[in-house]
């Protein structure tokens, strides 16, 4: 069984897993895709709800045996990736799939599911701004914000790759946009517009 994806991506600090939660309680047909992960746990996350967190052993013995649809290593030793049963489970409950993941694990996305799929790129204004977020959450080192910033600027020369591109320029704007797209992907012809 397959059914609809909906995969929201950006730098690190765009504005998407903020645009993700506001189209999960917009409309309650989507369902979120947990991500597995290597990284270490944040302080606010819980295990299942924001990722499923596991060693790099457990990650790669998951690869082995083909429980991903898609996977990657984000950032040097730190995987991240959607696990098949994690999806299969979204559509036997007639649910459609939402996905906050990075460009890459986008794109390999889009080419597995093509036109049962919508993406969207969350951009941010400019890379300052992006910077000033990522310090303003105050959860990662110096090095690490460096490296964020590093992948942002190479993430966003893939913009193009995508469906559709929202700036998010001001929050209320593009969650007004991202939900506008959504309900058309969702409820009327996709791609007519």
């Amino acid at each position: 069984m397959i059914g609809k994806l909906i995969i929201i991506t950006a730098p690190s600090g765009a504005g998407k897993t903020t645009i993700a939660k506001h189209l999960l309680a917009e409309y309650p047909l989507l369902e979120f895709s947990v991500s597995a992960t290597t990284r270490p746990k944040r302080i606010d996350e819980t295990e299942g709800r924001d990722y499923y967190f596991m060693t790099r052993e457990e990650f790669r013995e998951k690869i082995k045996n083909g429980d991903f649809i898609e996977w990657e290593e984000v950032y040097n030793n730190t995987f991240y990736g959607t696990l098949k049963s994690e999806v299969e489970t979204i559509w036997i409950s007639g649910k459609v799939v939402l996905f906050d993941v990075d460009v890459k694990g986008a794109i390999n996305l889009k080419k597995k599911f093509g036109t049962n799929s919508l993406t969207i790129f969350i951009k941010p204004p400019d890379i300052n701004i992006l910077k000033k977020r990522l310090e303003g959450r105050a959860t990662e080192s110096k090095e690490k914000i460096h490296e964020r910033i590093n992948k942002a600027l190479y993430e966003m020369e893939y913009a193009a790759y995508f469906d559709k591109i929202i700036l998010n320029n001001g929050l209320s704007e593009a969650l007004q946009k991202a939900a506008a797209i959504v309900e058309g992907f969702l409820f009327h012809s996709y791609g007519s517009s």
